[in-house]
């Protein structure tokens, strides 16, 4: 099968298309027939070598696919289905893929859509039950119009959660659709934020070196976790949250019920992939990058 992969550390060129052996669902696991694969943020940070230092890598955790063979103890999918999840191996980016955790695609979804969601989900669904964030408290997410930003206001909303979300000026009417309300990034942002509201927790999506803003609007480095900013986080106090893949089954099984969604900002075909971590690097696209595979 064409895989994504790269054997050494570098820019988007060290990326290729190889031929692998065909990957075998374990116990409770199933294989899919990739149609689209999420890019991430992580998948160039390992590219350039600041993650794992094993080489070669192959590429990509989350996917959405047809089932084309079963693990053992199997019962919830027959092959043929629709599903998306996560390959904890990282190696979706390829023709076929084996998915440690599973649900079926809404419906609503088509396989660009679906796959753009499992890690923003599960990331945001994990971060905001650490922050024990319940019905009637005020969230303040910093970064709320990115990926994982938006599921975030969108999870907490759906749990009856106040929801401030931090964004451009651009980016207002969107935040502001999924249910937040949208406060400018900078200079003065947390005067902007204590003029609308008392804060409960904070989450920080963006990165950004508001930490310690945050912690004063909370009151506490305990209130607030980053998922993006481990140095300010061991500098601060404050907690850094880490993927957990475990809990994706849980997350990703309230998708439709909820309607959530995350917008797909551009498309490539595998071959392509460097072209992907190029666009996603530039930060120039808005919306989740999905790699396409297959027919579709």
């Amino acid at each position: 099968m064409k895989a994504a992969r790269f054997s050494r550390f570098g820019g988007p060129e060290v990326l290729e298309i190889v031929e692998l052996p065909e990957p075998r669902p374990g116990p409770g696991q199933v294989r899919v027939a990739v149609r689209a694969a999420g890019v991430n943020a992580s998948d160039w940070k390992k590219r350039q070598g600041l993650m794992d230092q094993q080489l070669p890598q192959t590429m990509g955790h989350e996917a959405a696919g047809v089932v084309d063979e079963l693990g053992d103890g199997v019962t919830d999918v027959r092959v043929g289905d629709r599903v998306f999840g996560f390959d904890t191996t990282g190696a979706a980016q390829a023709e076929l893929a084996v998915l440690a955790w599973y649900a079926p695609i809404p419906p609503s979804l088509d396989f660009a859509a679906a796959a753009a969601l499992p890690v923003a989900v599960e990331t945001a669904a994990r971060a905001l039950d650490q922050l024990g964030v319940q019905s009637g408290s005020t969230l303040l997410v910093n970064g709320a119009s990115g990926s994982i930003g938006r599921a975030a206001v969108q999870i907490a909303v759906s749990r009856g959660v106040r929801v401030i979300g931090t964004c451009g000026p651009a980016s207002h009417d969107a935040v502001r659709s999924l249910g937040a309300e949208p406060v400018a990034y900078g200079d003065g942002m947390a005067d902007r934020v204590r003029a609308i509201a008392s804060v409960d927790h904070a989450l920080d999506v963006a990165g950004n070196g508001v930490l310690p803003e945050l912690i004063e609007l909370t009151g506490d480095a305990r209130r607030v976790i980053t998922i993006a900013d481990f140095d300010g986080a061991q500098q601060h106090g404050v907690r850094f949250s880490k993927g957990d893949e475990g809990r994706a089954l849980y997350s990703l099984k309230l998708i439709e019920p909820c309607g959530w969604s995350i917008p797909v900002g551009k498309t490539f075909p595998l071959a392509e992939v460097a072209e992907a971590h190029r666009a996603g690097e530039s930060g120039q696209v808005r919306g989740k990058l999905v790699i396409l595979v297959g027919d579709r």
